[in-house]
């Protein structure tokens, strides 16, 4: 996904405490945890690492704005993709899209009163701007669970650090700047098909207001999932496969020239707003990698590892003792002092590498 779409993918912040060594893991981890790079299946558009005996569902989501009422949702790739333990998902990390819709209130359309919330405006449904926990709760939860009963809010927190990071682009362009940024997580306990379940959803919100025809969208937002006795232990896992994900660089420039034409094919109808969006789609590019570790630090304890390699410094887990990267990026966690997936017949490899964790001045 443009850096913008794969990055909907991203950050937790749930509480924890980076730390610079690996330490004894959690007793209720495995061992040994073996992680295979899976791609992207409809586009290519990313790999991601996936724990061994675990499954991926959804990917690139385009929407025709033929079928799909107009042009508002049509301008680039959206994500909506899984990393589940099995095909129920009772244990999962999902990345949800971005999705634009339109505040109607104070523009000359919402004057006329055609457009009540619920309906579509060019493609967009028409509701007022919601804030973070809002829009998780009454949009976001019901997209993605529609099996599920009414979750119970347990906490809502606000995210400043993400607030700050949506910005970066106003301090370049004065438009940007007239945008209103938030940011939040709340965490919901609820019921489906006979299990109760701990999660917790991130989102964005960025409002371009009256003067752009009351544009707004939800980023960035995902969410992570797992019965209520097994969250605390599965959140290791969840910081793997987050911080493992890699764009495919060729399909990222070919998403941004589409996003270019696709742009200039509607600018009859959104000039301006759709300007904006490709911009920021552009600047965050250079942006969401540092968005991705801010976030994601304080979800459990992570290390800074030198990749044996490409000699790049890689954030990892530090649930476990030891840790083992191929040249393709696939990964071996493990705490038994004398293993080497070199010698594992369920890798099937045999070019692993210790990956130290960096040594800080």
């Amino acid at each position: 996904m443009s850096s913008k779409v794969l990055y909907s993918f991203l950050f937790l912040a749930l509480g924890g405490v980076l730390s610079a060594q690996p330490r004894a893991g959690d007793p209720k981890l495995p061992s040994t945890l073996r992680f295979r790079r899976v791609a992207e299946p409809k586009e290519n558009a990313f790999t991601v690492l996936v724990p061994e005996g675990w499954q991926t569902a959804g990917g690139i989501v385009r929407v025709n704005p033929l079928t799909g009422g107009g042009a508002l949702n049509a301008i680039e790739a959206k994500a909506d993709f899984s990393v589940k333990r099995d095909a129920q998902g009772t244990a999962m990390i999902r990345f949800l899209p971005d999705t634009r819709f339109v505040d109607v209130r104070g523009t000359p359309v919402g004057n006329v009163g055609v457009f009540r919330p619920g309906s579509n405006y060019n493609g967009a449904t028409v509701y007022p701007v919601m804030d973070p926990a809002t829009f998780l709760a009454s949009v976001a939860f019901p997209y993605a669970h529609p099996q599920a009963r009414p979750p119970q809010v347990l906490e809502r927190k606000p995210l400043p650090a993400l607030v700050e990071e949506l910005k970066v682009g106003a301090r370049y362009n004065p438009v940007l700047a007239s945008f209103q940024y938030a940011a939040g997580m709340i965490t919901i306990s609820y019921d489906e098909g006979g299990i109760r379940y701990r999660e917790k959803m991130v989102t964005g919100i960025v409002a371009m207001g009256p003067k752009w025809a009351g544009g707004w969208n939800n980023t960035r937002a995902f969410l992570v999932r797992a019965p209520e006795n097994e969250f605390d232990s599965l959140a290791p896992i969840f910081a793997i496969i987050q911080n493992s994900v890699k764009i495919n660089p060729q399909w990222l420039a070919g998403e941004i020239q589409g996003q270019i034409y696709r742009g200039q094919k509607s600018l009859q109808i959104q000039q301006d707003i759709q300007r904006i969006e490709r911009e920021t789609v552009e600047h965050r590019q250079q942006s969401n990698a540092e968005i991705h570790n801010d976030m994601y630090l304080t979800l459990t304890g992570q290390a800074d590892y030198v990749n044996p390699f490409t000699h790049e410094v890689e954030r990892g887990s530090n649930d476990w003792k030891y840790r083992w990267v191929t040249p393709s990026g696939e990964e071996v966690y493990s705490n038994a002092d004398n293993y080497d997936p070199n010698f594992d017949s369920n890798t099937n490899r045999t070019d692993f590498k210790r990956s130290a964790v960096r040594e800080h001045p």
